[in-house]
């Protein structure tokens, strides 16, 4: 038997493509609602981040989840996704 590919995910902060479990997925669904999606399954438009604080701090500071969901971000999602992280 062959193993099994691991899916991988590139971090829109820092451009690299690593295995999709080790990383943080915001997702925005058909309603343009915007949350952090931890089990990775929820349907919707996702993008992926590092749990890093460096990759947080370079996705927050040039709106990269903005362009990459096409929505407006609120400061509220950040600070849910920091508290992710900070973990």
């Amino acid at each position: 038997m062959s193993a099994r590919k691991t899916p991988l995910r590139k971090c829109i902060a820092c451009n690299e493509m690593k295995p999709k479990k080790e990383l943080v997925r915001v997702v925005k669904n058909k309603e343009n609602e915007v949350s952090v999606d931890l089990t990775g399954k929820a349907n919707g438009r996702g993008a992926y981040i590092c749990p890093t604080i460096d990759c947080f701090e370079e996705a927050y500071r040039n709106k990269k989840f903005q362009r990459a969901l096409q929505t407006e971000i609120t400061e509220e999602i950040y600070a849910r996704l920091k508290n992710v992280i900070d973990k």
